[in-house]
């Protein structure tokens, strides 16, 4: 099982390509084969999954009724954004022009481990996306945990 955390900001070249950071690629499961699926995430990111988590997922996604109106939403959404991607030999994956557009990230990444997938955000959208909940941090996790 592959265990994501942290944050760091690293540097996408020109070509959409970003290192993995190595305390995440130690995380990354041999069941994996160093490969990733990535999509769109639900806030504006793009989320990496380890295959092998990735693969948990679709066995889910197969027992939504494709005849209710929002599975085959969320369906469409989430497949039609995916595609897999290997790490290459810099430990490096390539994120394409579709998903660069959509997250606004251009030069630097914020990557943030989110226990079984990888998030990649534009800096600035990530900071505002922490500072625009009108509620506590404190009150968000007693209720969270409180479950």
């Amino acid at each position: 099982m592959s265990f994501f955390k942290g944050q760091e900001v690293f540097s996408i070249d020109n070509k959409g390509r970003v290192s993995i950071p190595a305390k995440m690629r130690k995380a990354i499961s041999p069941e994996a084969n160093d490969t990733f699926i990535i999509t769109r995430g639900a806030d504006k990111c793009v989320v990496a999954y380890p295959l092998n988590e990735w693969k948990k997922y679709e066995e889910q996604y197969s027992t939504l009724n494709q005849y209710d109106e929002k599975n085959r939403y969320f369906l469409r959404m989430i497949l039609a954004w995916s595609e897999e991607v290997e790490i290459d030999g810099n430990q490096r994956i390539s994120l394409s022009k579709k998903y660069l557009d959509f997250s606004g990230i251009d030069g630097k990444v914020v990557i943030v481990g989110m226990m079984d997938h990888i998030e990649f955000w534009n800096p600035e959208e990530f900071e505002k996306y922490l500072s625009n909940h009108d509620e506590s941090y404190e009150n968000v996790a007693a209720q969270v945990m409180r479950k």
